[in-house]
């Protein structure tokens, strides 16, 4: 088991979700430049792994302040 605390975890998972994000609108983008509609929709999936993944984080976050 992990043995960092939940804001710690929290903290990870914003970050991650953050980057995955940012690179899911690179591929969207980049796709979209090209016509390659595959990277494109990659790029999207990837965008809404990230902004879960941000929410998880929130969510993690905001239930050690709770404790």
């Amino acid at each position: 088991m992990d043995d960092r605390n939940l804001t710690e975890r929290g903290v990870d998972n914003n970050v991650t979700g953050a980057l995955k994000n940012l690179g899911g609108k690179v591929k969207d983008a980049v796709g979209g430049l090209t016509g390659d509609s595959s990277l494109q929709a990659e790029g999207k999936l990837d965008q809404g792994e990230g902004k879960l993944q941000d929410k998880l984080g929130d969510l993690q976050r905001g239930i050690d302040r709770k404790l």
